[in-house]
This record gives C-alpha cells, structure tokens and sequence, in this order.
C-alpha cells in the first residue's frame, strides 16, 4: 500500500489511505451498502430457510458480517487496479518518461474501441501523460515536465474487468472474470424481477386489491410488471445517475431504507402490525428518494436537481449515496410507532408468524 500511495501521489492524486474527513458519511455509506444488500429480496429469502426463528436471527446476523467482509476487501481489488495501471503508463517509474502510444498494450487498444479509454495527445509528444491535472498544488511540476493536461481518460466501470488484461494474466481467467460477472448480473436481475412479478401479482392484486382475479389474470398482471420493470431499467441504463457503483449505491440505498427495517422487524418483534410495516417503508422509501432526487434531479432527469451535488451542499455532510441508513432509521422508528399507537396484531396472525419462525415438527426432524 506503501509504495501504491507514492506511485499516485507523484502524480498528483490523493493517497489511496489518506483520512477520510467526513466519517460521518463514510459510516453511512457503509452501512447503507451492507443493509442494502441485506434487503434484497433474493438474499432475504435465504435468512428463512431455517427451522427455528434463533436460526433466522444468527443466519441474519452472519449474512450482514460477510456482506461488510465484501465491502472491506472491495477496495483491495480498486487499489490492484489502480497500481497496474500507473505500472502499465509508466513502466520505469512515474519520474520517468511515459509510455508512448504507438506502444500501448493490447488491452488498451481492445478498451478504445468501446470508448470506455480515450487518449487525447495536448502536448504532441506522442506519450500518454496520466496524472491529476485538476490539482493545483500538482501545477507547477507538471509544466515542469512539459505536460499540458491528463491525456487518458479510463472509465471508472472498466477496471475490474479490465484489471486481469492489465496485470498480462491467462486469457482463460480474464474469461472466466467475465462470465463470472455476467452470470451475476444475470442472476440477480431474474432473482430480482420474479421478486417484482410476483409481489405486485399475487402479493398486491391477489391478496388485495383484486381476491377473485384468475390465474390468467394474475400471470397476466406478473408478465406486465415484469416487462415495466424492464423498461424502467433499461431506461436508467442508457441514462444512468452516475457510474455502475454509484447506481448500485443508490439502489442498494433504496433498500436498506424501504424493505430491511421491516423484515428485520418480522424475524426480531411479533408487535409491528401492518400499519406500522406500510407506514415505516413509505416513510423510509419518500425521506430517501426525495433526497437523492434534490442532488440528482428529480426521477434522475438531467438539470432537473433542486440543489447542486457538492460535499457543501450536503444536509449534515450526508450524500445521497449515504443516506439510505438515514431512510432506514426513519423507517425503524415510525414503524415502531405507528405499531405501538396501534393495536397489536391480532393472536392468530402471530400463531401463523410463530408457527413459520419454528415450523411443527422442525424440532423432531432436528433429533432424528
């Protein structure tokens, strides 16, 4: 880490290990990102497939401590990616001349073609000059040296992909990276979407607003959903709020304050009732989204945002991306609230939740 600090700091950016200033939000963040992946649906779902509700209590429990592992080590990989790239423009050290573009590597040729790496010679040397022109204390060595601007541009979404070419390893693990993250992306949006049908299908029509809808009504109203959600998605493809981490951060923000609280609540407290539920993930899902939509404009439409996107506009320091642990606090809190000024849920739907927290005859399969 020691020697990745000097490499970028030599080039102006900031160390990799420098103090973050604002813990606050960098608290948040984290945890917002660990509970929002914690929501998810197809995680969630794994949290119940125990007999006992002590069982759901520590699978949850472990699940959140592996889920902050991943987060933790998550910069590891950044900071890999980030040293092979710096090796990879300045192959005798960054005191050095850089590397010349008639003489990049493979990899950097297959990523131009994407548009994803762009290279714009400003001083007509011929050699790639990497650092961070936007610091001004940096200024003064870089006229020295001749440069007149940072001339590549790397899109902050390649690198993990693109750190196996960086680093020359076998062609067969760069693919196996590939489907790997493929086959993640995959899965995820199918466990995701069936999750979607299914709950404004059977959950939200069946149970609710329509009891006597046919079964092909109600496939009906699955494959419509589905394909809404689908348009939704694309949409924000093609016009994404920021780059895939920070999209991830947003959605996972949404979750940790519309859907843990309330399932957390449902493995840990038989009190809330479904007042309190509905009341707590509006109340988290609004407060949330109505904050990251004020920095990144409304429905995320361009220039559409009420105040600019800067650390000194920040409500409390909090950025968008942080603010889903604050939804989820607001989501805890009134829906302990409302459930509590209200009456208890009535003894047969805690029998119901109590028999599936510890199915009958869970505890004889668990002797034998």
């Amino acid at each position: 880490m020691h020697k990745l600090n000097g490499l970028i700091t030599d080039l102006g950016f900031k160390a990799f290990t420098a103090d973050e200033p604002n813990k606050l939000n960098m608290l948040l963040f984290t945890m917002s990102l660990m509970i929002g992946t914690a929501g998810l649906p197809h995680v969630i779902i794994r949290f119940f497939t125990v007999p006992k509700v002590s069982d759901a209590r520590t699978s949850a429990g472990w699940a959140l401590v592996f889920i902050a592992l991943l987060y933790t080590t998550a910069p590891a990989v950044g900071s890999m990616a980030r040293m092979n790239l710096v090796n990879t423009i300045y192959p005798a050290g960054t005191n050095q001349p850089a590397l010349d573009y008639e003489q990049r590597p493979e990899w950097m040729k297959n990523w131009e073609t994407t548009g994803l790496l762009k290279f714009e010679d400003k001083n007509g040397d011929g050699k790639i000059q990497y650092y961070n022109d936007k610091n001004e204390q940096f200024e003064a060595t870089a006229t020295e040296r001749g440069w007149k601007g940072n001339e590549l541009t790397v899109n902050n979404d390649i690198l993990v992909l693109a750190n196996p070419e960086i680093a020359n390893l076998p062609s067969w693990v760069i693919g196996l990276i590939a489907a790997g993250g493929l086959a993640a992306a995959l899965s995820t949006a199918a466990g995701l979407l069936l999750a979607i049908s299914s709950a404004v299908s059977h959950d939200l029509i069946k149970k609710t607003l329509k009891p006597d809808i046919t079964e092909k009504g109600e496939l009906l109203a699955a494959r419509v959903s589905m394909t809404v959600a689908i348009v939704v998605a694309t949409w924000l493809g093609i016009n994404p709020p920021g780059f895939a981490a920070q999209v991830v951060a947003l959605a996972f923000g949404i979750a940790a304050a519309s859907l843990f609280p309330v399932l957390m609540m449902g493995i840990f407290s038989k009190r809330i009732n479904d007042k309190g539920a509905i009341a707590g993930m509006l109340a988290g899902l609004i407060s949330t989204c109505v904050y990251i939509f004020l920095y990144l404009g409304w429905f995320f439409i361009p220039d559409t945002n009420t105040f600019e996107n800067k650390p000194e506009n920040w409500l409390f320091g909090i950025s968008p991306l942080s603010f889903g642990t604050v939804g989820a606090i607001i989501n805890f809190a009134v829906a302990f609230v409302v459930s509590h000024l209200g009456k208890a849920p009535p003894q047969d739907v805690q029998d119901l939740v109590e028999s599936v927290r510890f199915p009958h005859g869970a505890g004889k399969a668990i002797d034998h």
